[in-house]
């Protein structure tokens, strides 16, 4: 039996290019994916398709190309002709990378819609929907933003929250908004097209299909569980239709609708394997209905809701046979520094930047895969760690050794190693290869397998630990330069070599052009993983003529690490002062005799005009734990987005005397780090010269009219 894999990870949105958070999970399923194809089963190699695509369909796609004055398929055009930098720089290897927009995904998107249809599960309901009347039109869930009904974190989209996961209807945000135009939508009635999730055979197949051992990591289960309910109460219908004007495929038979892009983008999935299979000439259907053919798909936690629930119900009731045989592995998000990622705040990392400055992408790679393991994790990157990681272990430990040893071979052996070895030559990769009676390599693939990437390089550096302290013990630079000691020199340097093999064919999921030198180097035609065990790990090796060795990789430079970040926005205005004077009044003869503040130096108006001004609205405001003199603001600036800004007026108002109100917001100030969280700007109160004597504040507030974002010139 050899064993049939179908890998796929999340599909990007088309509307941007790749974050690190891309790369991160690109590059965990890379490694899995390459491990399994150095495996054989019955002496055959397995077969592996790893497949990806753009997720191209929706209204940010449509009204991002009506900016441009092109179509939405000549903007996807663009986008996707900007990814094989990324993929390539960082030797991610997918089969196949395709788009959601093709014939194969309207082909397969609208099959299971009629099969679900037909099996009772499409139903159609009238019901309120947002609508933007500044732009013109019903808002898609990723168009509108709020408040999580669940767990109230601010500046969440209208679909899923990302801080806890929740799935809700976008009616059911709080204090909702547009991501076009800022202003609050108005609900207008739509006949829209439901996939009855809360039918009672979806909840049964869920619970079943959950609960499957090896489908998916516990604590998913119990997350996922929770979303479920005792009896399925708490799974609602869901709204699967959008109405035009709209980016996407039809609905048979319902003009003006389309299918919400969460359908058919994991369809995208099947589309795009469908595709390859084509080109490959390969049948589609007979792979998917193979018993020996499984799944794996890799993603992240912050949209499980749809990959837990809408799709496998999807998939099962339409009748793929792929859904019995899926599994998904769930991680988590990248930070920088322990710190969600923002590059206004310097902790983003542009994936194009760090191979900009010529870094080494299999040090990342390698510092990720270090990290990562099979729970549902949060992985840091650290500036200093990554620095320290990669230097100890893939230059002190791994690349140290050949560079040690193979220019000995070179001009003392005319590059052949030695043709036996002595037994304590033996003693040491039995040493270094096995641990309390079994062979490391059956712990090591175990690892990665299991996708405990963490786990298995630990090992490997173990390995690299017996190894180094066997050069250092026999120091063949001493046994060089003594005529009597020639055949010890070439025993020790032909081991070390041979271990130097092992670790890199170790290490090749997660090093692949390191190790495809080093296969040229050694002269290899492939490296198997079957060579990590029994009398395979030296025999091929002894008495080989090697090639010359080159150096394999470069230390980290910390320079590079620095530049490496994102740089927070340039203030534009000194540092914020205890508090801002907005008021202008003539000046006092002395500051005694007012309570009105002596006016500050002239400026010119250049000066002025590089303070940006602008309305902002409350929308929330609470106090801040552990504070007595400040108020958090949630503010919209007519962004798309909210900032979170500290100010000191918890003397003078109430939190929720605020909420609702417009103020006027310093919007290019530049990100300051407070000890409870990150302030974005500054907002603007009049005070008298003593706050002591009159300590009155007043919080600025435009006249009835002004809006989030206008300018104050």
């Amino acid at each position: 039996m050899t064993r049939k894999l179908f890998v796929t990870t999340a599909l990007p949105y088309a509307n941007a290019a790749f974050h690190i958070g891309h790369m991160m999970e690109y590059i965990q399923a890379d490694i899995w994916v390459r491990f399994q194809r150095m495996q054989r089963d019955n002496g055959t190699q397995r077969e592996v398709h790893f497949v990806c695509a753009d997720d191209t369909h929706g209204t940010p796609i449509m009204i991002a190309a009506e900016k441009e004055g092109i179509t939405p398929q000549e903007f996807v055009a663009k986008i996707a002709a900007g990814r094989p930098q990324y993929l390539n720089g960082f030797h991610i290897a997918f089969d196949n990378w395709y788009s959601t927009d093709s014939p194969e995904n309207v082909e397969l998107s609208q099959g299971i819609y009629r099969k679900l249809r037909d099996a009772g599960l499409i139903v159609t309901k009238t019901v309120d929907r947002f609508y933007d009347t500044a732009k013109g039109m019903f808002l898609a869930d990723r168009n509108i933003k709020g408040e999580c009904p669940v767990c109230h974190a601010k500046d969440q989209y209208g679909d899923n929250c990302e801080v806890c996961g929740a799935a809700y209807q976008p009616t059911e945000l709080i204090n909702p908004f547009s991501v076009f135009t800022g202003s609050t939508p108005v609900l207008k009635p739509s006949e829209q097209y439901f996939f009855k999730l809360s039918d009672p055979r979806c909840f049964q197949f869920l619970k079943e299909w959950l609960n499957t051992p090896g489908r998916l990591q516990p604590e998913m289960v119990n997350k996922v569980s929770e979303w479920l309910g005792e009896e399925g109460e708490k799974l609602a219908d869901w709204d699967i239709s959008r109405d035009a004007p709209y980016f996407g495929i039809p609905i048979p038979d319902a003009p003006g609708k389309f299918f919400y892009v969460w359908l058919d983008a994991p369809v995208g999935y099947l589309a795009s394997l469908k595709n390859y299979f084509e080109k490959q000439g390969k049948d589609f259907d007979a792979f998917l209905n193979d018993p020996d053919a499984e799944q794996l798909h890799f993603i992240g936690k912050d949209i499980v809701s749809f990959h837990l629930l809408f799709w496998p119900a999807m998939l099962n009731f339409s009748g793929h046979p792929i859904i019995d045989k899926l599994k998904v592995a769930v991680h988590g998000h990248l930070t920088v520094n322990n710190e969600k990622m923002s590059k206004s705040r310097g902790t983003g990392i542009s994936p194009l930047r760090y191979l900009e400055l010529g870094m080494n992408p299999e040090w990342l790679r390698y510092y990720l895969a270090f990290k990562l393991n099979a729970r549902v994790e949060d992985l840091d990157f650290n500036g200093d760690d990554f620095v320290a990681r990669v230097n100890s272990d893939l230059i002190g430990k791994y690349v140290n050794i050949a560079s040690r040893c193979a220019g000995f071979i070179a001009k003392r052996f005319d590059g052949k190693l030695a043709d036996s070895l002595s037994q304590t030559a033996r003693d040491t990769i039995c040493k270094a290869l096995m641990a309390d009676g079994a062979e490391r390599q059956t712990s090591i693939a175990a690892a990665f397998e299991a996708r405990e990437y963490g786990r298995a390089l630990r090992e490997i550096m173990e390995i690299a630990d017996v190894i180094n302290q066997y050069v250092d013990e026999h120091k063949p630079w001493l046994l060089a330069k003594d005529e009597t000691k020639t055949a010890q020199l070439h025993d020790v340097c032909t081991t070390a070599l041979i271990l130097f093999r092992q670790l890199t064919i170790m290490l090749a999921p997660v090093l692949p052009n390191v190790a495809a030198r080093v296969t040229e180097f050694l002269g290899d035609a492939e490296l198997s993983w079957a060579d990590t065990h029994g009398a395979a790990v030296y025999e091929t090796m002894l008495g080989r003529t090697i090639g010359a060795y080159a150096h394999l990789m470069q230390r980290v430079d910390a320079k590079m690490v620095e530049n490496l970040f994102d740089k927070p926005a340039p203030a534009a205005v000194p540092a914020p002062a205890p508090k801002a004077e907005a008021t202008q009044a003539p000046q006092a003869e002395s500051a005694g005799d007012s309570d009105i503040e002596a006016l500050a130096p002239e400026i010119s108006i250049d000066d002025f005009t590089k303070i940006d001004l602008r309305v902002a609205k409350i929308v929330n405001c609470e106090h801040v734990e552990g504070s007595s003199k400040l108020l958090r603001l949630t503010l919209d600036v007519g962004e798309g987005r909210h900032r979170n800004v500290f100010s000191g007026i918890k003397s003078a108002y109430q939190p929720e005397d605020l909420i609702g109100k417009l103020t006027v917001l310093v919007a290019n100030l530049a990100p300051r780090k407070m000890k409870f969280g990150v302030s974005e700007g500054m907002v603007l109160c009049a005070s008298s010269a003593d706050e002591k004597t009159n300590p009155g504040l007043y919080l600025l507030d435009p006249m009835p009219g002004a809006t989030p974002g206008m300018r104050i010139r």
